[in-house]
């Protein structure tokens, strides 16, 4: 696996090194040593997969408070998506900043989000499935989220937003987000 560093401290877009032949590939998603070199998460509590239909699709922005929050490892299964992290960790120097990594099937590429991080993402394709591996266990009672479209934030989403669900849309902007220890 190749890591490399984004511009929020402690994520990576994280390239697989393909084995292949006529019969196709093999690659290793994660290896326990290497992410323990980097500092990373080297244990997932659980392990989810989202499916979305339309392209447009937009899912997020979304995050788990402490003590349930979590690291995540996203890899995108079939089709693309814009994946996007926003910095909630207060006393970070990149708080309410943004960077994204476009994930594809046919890339292979992952993101490693570190806990503290709104997460989302917007789907360039149909039918576009992510795989997620998460730290922690899914708290309700601990689940945040930060409105997609929030000035202060400023994301640039490629497409026009399609389908969004009630919740996403109710979501508060950063200003009214408490940061994340």
């Amino acid at each position: 696996m190749k890591f490399t560093p984004l511009p929020l401290g402690g994520a990576y877009r994280i390239d697989l090194e393909r084995k292949g032949d006529n019969r196709g590939f093999f690659a290793r998603l994660f290896c326990r040593e290497e992410f323990r070199e980097f500092g990373l998460t080297e244990v997932w509590s659980q392990c989810n997969v989202s499916h979305s239909v339309e392209k447009g699709t937009l899912r997020g922005m979304h995050f788990q408070r402490p003590p349930n929050a979590d690291a995540k490892l996203v890899k995108c299964m079939s089709g693309a998506v814009f994946d996007v992290i926003v910095d909630l960790r207060k006393d970070s120097a990149t708080f309410g900043c943004w960077t994204s990594v476009t994930l594809t099937e046919e890339g292979g590429e992952m993101i490693y989000i570190p806990a503290g991080f709104a997460h989302g993402f917007q789907t360039l394709t149909p039918d576009a499935e992510l795989l997620y591996f998460h730290s922690d266990r899914y708290s309700p009672e601990h689940e945040g989220g930060l409105i997609y479209n929030d000035p202060e934030v400023g994301i640039a989403w490629p497409l026009d937003i399609g389908t969004l669900s009630n919740r996403d849309q109710a979501l508060p902007p950063l200003t009214n987000v408490e940061p994340i220890t």
